[in-house]
């Protein structure tokens, strides 16, 4: 395969990604905040059965689509690609609030702890914003010819804005280094035996001197 046409399937699978990232970015909002809805369907279930097949589905599509949305974002990682296409700039961002939502989701009780998932809305939202705000603003007007729109790209678009580009790009590496670290250490924590009590030592009798 000749060198140019690599890169215009690469450019054109990064591309790809960028764009389905809205699609699950926004499904990934949308199942989040349907929680209410169906907490309030489990009830209108006549079988226990039914009601947790389909809390346990509806829990499985919501927590795989917000990591799709983290694995997506994986190409925000790279430099090269971030600074050699018309992506979002503050992509990697986006998926280390994902992240750190994922994170939230294995540290805390989930669902079951109404300020744990306060905060995981909050991360969801703004991870959603510093993702679709300069997709939708930024990379989606750059064949658009005006000034407002060259304005917005240069500020919003990593190939036209690389330095930013670029420290963003290692920001969201760092963050997203930190919360894996300190998964791996929370997990390994709890896999971890816990410490044996040693058996108390019975008093020692004082020897009798003849």
């Amino acid at each position: 395969m000749s060198s140019p046409a690599f890169g215009a399937a690469e450019q054109f699978i990064e591309g790809t990604i960028a764009a389905a990232l809205v699609a699950l970015w926004l499904l990934a909002v949308a199942l989040h905040l349907a929680r209410p809805y169906m907490l309030a369907l489990t009830r209108k279930f006549t079988l226990r059965l039914g009601a947790d097949l389909w809390w346990t589905i509806y829990v499985g599509m919501r927590d795989v689509f917000l990591l799709q949305v983290f694995l997506g974002s994986f190409i925000y990682f790279y430099p090269d690609v971030v600074k050699n296409n018309d992506l979002p700039i503050t992509g990697g961002l986006a998926g280390a609030f994902a992240f750190a939502a994922l994170i939230l989701k294995l540290m805390t009780r989930g669902d079951a702890d109404a300020r744990s998932f306060q905060a995981q809305t909050f991360l969801i939202g703004i991870g959603a914003s510093l993702y679709l705000v300069p997709y939708l603003l930024g990379s989606q007007v750059t064949m658009v010819n005006s000034s407002i729109a060259t304005q917005l790209a240069s500020i919003l678009v990593s190939s036209q804005n690389p330095t930013w580009a670029l420290v963003l790009c290692y920001l969201s590496q760092a963050i997203v280094g930190v919360l894996g670290v300190a998964a791996v250490v929370y997990n390994l924590r709890l896999a971890s035996p816990p410490p044996r009590k040693a058996d108390a030592a019975a008093p020692s009798q004082p020897v009798a001197q003849s």
